[in-house]
């Protein structure tokens, strides 16, 4: 345009001006590129050289520590295994002891004095002559009906009705109260059951009564506190309640009586006594069975052969002795610490000596006293048991 004759010097010097200012943005542009492109590559050497490198390191570290951690479990758990073995092995050994041990003899004999029926085997028939005119008669203990000539006559007031064996169901309906339809071995033991449960009910009503009483007594003494006289019906309740149970073991204790002595070669050891109803002299026999079949349908007692009940009543204390400590039955050497965290048990030190006062029940804890005041439970093969075997209360379980 400087050269072109035609353009005035003015669009010249525009066009000068416009050069100018391209040629300005084009090296402005320029620097701007260069700087934006240097700090992408320093991005991305930091990216590749320095923030990959450092997550790749801090995974790799964090694998590391979970091998080094696995295993030390699995060192940790090899070495509790190895603690383990020899009480698994003293519990093997048990096993075999105790089933080397089994008496088959003994073992039968106790399921045949808990079933025993205590029937007696009847006795021979008796030859009949059927050439002669037709009588028939049946020993004493027949499996037949007792018969006569003609119609049998009614018998009542506790006359013999009749012998049944223990095959021949003789109610069908309701169990009886008194248990007359169980084998006298059977019936004698839910009697004995009933009795105890009983006496649980009167100790229970016992206990309720004195706490009512007591409360009253504070009524009395701080009547802010109540009125004495709103307790009045409720102890009168308990006290008949208390009448009602006692009525109903002595009816229980009569049948019980008669049972034991009806069963042969029991002795003295027939039942034991409740120690709510303990007496000098045992219940005698009550003549409220006088119109009952006995209960294994052999016999039946008559009126002159019965014994009316004279039951001696006794007096209950209110207060009661402290339940006094188990007596040790032997000693025991502990194999292993035990460290007794669990309410109910005590902590043992290997080597300690200790004396049991009750044995393993068969779940698998003995109880143990160190003194009169430290008592406890630990696993029982933790512990060598050295039983007295004069003790009272030691067993022997099969």
């Amino acid at each position: 345009m400087d050269a072109d004759i035609n353009v005035t010097k003015a669009d010249v010097e525009k066009a000068r001006q416009q050069a100018q200012i391209r040629h300005q943005m084009a090296e402005d542009s320029k620097a701007d590129y260069s700087s934006v492109l240097q700090r992408f590559n320093h991005e991305q050497h930091e990216y590749y050289y320095t923030h990959i490198p450092n997550i790749f390191q801090k995974i790799q570290e964090m694998e590391e520590r979970r091998i080094v951690r696995l295993g030390d479990s699995m060192k940790t758990y090899a070495e509790v295994d190895r603690q383990v073995i020899p009480i698994i092995g003293k519990c093997l050994d048990g096993i075999v002891k105790a089933a080397e041990s089994v008496d088959q003899k003994n073992d039968s004999q106790l399921v045949i004095e808990a079933y025993k029926s205590g029937f007696e085997p009847p006795g021979d028939i008796e030859f009949e002559d059927y050439t002669q005119p037709m009588k028939r008669t049946v020993s004493e203990n027949s499996l037949s009906n007792s018969r006569g000539e003609g119609k049998p006559e009614l018998k009542f007031g506790g006359k013999s009705k009749g012998k049944l064996w223990p095959f021949i169901k003789k109610n069908k309906g309701a169990t009886p109260e008194d248990f007359s339809n169980l084998p006298p071995e059977q019936r004698r033991k839910k009697l004995q059951q009933k009795v105890d449960e009983l006496n649980k009910e009167i100790q229970k009503e016992m206990d309720q009564r004195d706490a009512i009483t007591k409360m009253k007594d504070v009524y009395l003494k701080n009547p802010q506190m109540g009125d004495p006289a709103s307790l009045d019906h409720k102890l009168t309740e308990v006290s008949q309640n208390i009448e009602k149970l006692r009525l109903e073991v002595q009816k229980f204790e009569a049948w019980l009586a008669e049972v034991e002595g009806r069963l042969p070669a029991r002795g003295e050891q027939a039942r034991r006594q409740s120690g709510l109803y303990d007496t000098q002299t045992p219940p005698p026999v009550t003549n409220c069975a006088q119109d009952r079949e006995s209960p294994d349908g052999s016999y039946t007692e008559d009126q002159s052969q019965e014994s009316e009940v004279k039951v001696l009543a006794t007096d209950f204390d209110d207060e009661f002795d402290d339940e006094e400590p188990l007596p040790a039955i032997g000693t025991c050497k502990a194999l292993y610490t035990f460290e007794g965290q669990n309410e109910g048990t005590i902590s043992v030190a290997e080597g300690e000596t200790l004396y049991v006062i009750e044995e393993d029940k068969g779940d698998g804890w003995t109880r143990i006293r160190r003194n009169e005041d430290e008592e406890g439970y630990v696993p029982t093969s933790y512990v060598e048991v050295y039983l007295d075997k004069h003790a009272k209360g030691a067993k022997t379980y099969i």
